[in-house]
């Protein structure tokens, strides 16, 4: 059995259905509104039934997780997830997949002993999830120079994505206008680009540097001797509106931010309303002098972000059922495969379009 919660959100639709269409076996598909939950495990080609659950009731978590051989939590936010759903899957001998979690997650499942011999995959989405895997591509045999991610584009945000994307800051998510060179962070090394034409980026875009912990590892993990990574926008309304809440609210308590989520849905469907929907994710490598030959670019494109995060996820679930992945926790970034993820994404009808040159 593979429970799957969140499964009627934005997400979890998507990883849902590909989990069904990759022949995993049963699910257990659990939301708080149990006809829509109902109404998706009837559409779904494999085996599937509705459970009402509600991650803060503890025993009804308990019986949600029991009887899995894994656990896929598309459920948000982040900030109240963190390592509560893991702890029910392992406590009822199951794996676990989580579309979020990041460091926060990690770090609370270390050390304790309640792992055990289970698997735990956190932040497997696009961002950070692709984001960290697929620059991977670039450095295989051959560590680069110079790596630059740009991820970004015109996406929708949801109440609940608001309130992480204004959570996500701080020392355990990245430095903001730094650059990692020569094996460290470079505070204040960068500049934010405007009305940059980038490939794979239908118009102009605002790309500002963002140096996420996950970056952080992908330079020290391929060698990488300078890291550039930026978030990118279609405009500077989404920037300015993450801007204002953070100086009005420098503490970044979930209480104190929520009430700023509301203006950053508003600055997204306004963005969406100029620009229509698309997300990019570009990477480039500049090699070495005398570094054999290899790609230097890899462009993905979508029109969902979320749809896009919910392939991740199913793909994430099927290394882990396919014993692909060892015991221990892990962010996916650093422990998916990226040859076979660029595979399964590239024949994606959700990917527009995936090259590596």
């Amino acid at each position: 059995m593979i429970g799957i919660l969140g499964a009627t959100g934005a997400v979890g639709r998507t990883a849902a259905r590909r989990i069904a269409a990759y022949g995993l076996g049963p699910l257990r598909i659990g939301g708080r509104n149990l006809t829509k939950a109902a109404d998706l495990a009837s559409t779904l080609p494999a085996p599937a039934h509705a459970v009402r659950v509600d991650l803060n009731d503890p025993a009804g978590l308990a019986a949600f997780c029991a009887g899995c051989r894994i656990v896929v939590s598309c459920a948000g936010p982040t900030y109240q997830v963190l390592d509560t759903v893991a702890r029910a899957a392992f406590a009822a001998g199951a794996d676990y997949v989580d579309i979020g979690g990041e460091l926060a997650a990690k770090d609370a499942l270390t050390g304790d002993g309640v792992v055990g011999d289970r698997t735990a995959v956190f932040s497997a989405g696009v961002m950070p999830g692709l984001s960290g895997l697929l620059p991977r591509l670039l450095a295989k045999g051959r560590p680069p120079r110079r790596l630059d991610v740009y991820v970004g584009g015109a996406a929708v945000f949801t109440p609940l994505s608001a309130v992480d994307a204004l959570l996500t800051r701080g020392p355990r998510f990245g430095e903001p206008m730094a650059a990692w060179r020569d094996g460290r962070v470079a505070p204040g090394t960068l500049a934010p680009l405007h009305q940059v034409r980038l490939p794979g980026f239908p118009v102009p875009v605002h790309a500002w540097p963002y140096l996420t912990t996950e970056a952080q590892t992908l330079a020290t993990d391929t060698g990488a001797g300078e890291v550039r990574s930026y978030n990118v926008f279609v405009s500077n309304r989404l920037p300015e509106a993450l801007a204002a809440a953070w100086a009005e609210a420098p503490d970044a308590r979930p209480e104190t931010l929520a009430p700023y989520a509301e203006t950053v849905v508003r600055a997204s469907l306004r963005d969406n309303a100029d620009f229509g929907a698309f997300y990019v994710m570009l990477f480039t490598a500049r090699p070495r002098p005398g570094a054999p030959p290899g790609p230097t670019r890899v462009l993905l494109t979508a029109v969902d972000s979320y749809a896009l995060s919910g392939v991740v996820m199913a793909l994430a679930t099927r290394a882990v059922l396919s014993g692909a992945v060892p015991p221990g926790v892990h962010l996916a970034a650093e422990v998916l495969d990226p040859d076979a993820t660029a595979a399964a994404l590239r024949e994606d009808a959700l990917v527009t379009g995936l090259t590596i040159e």
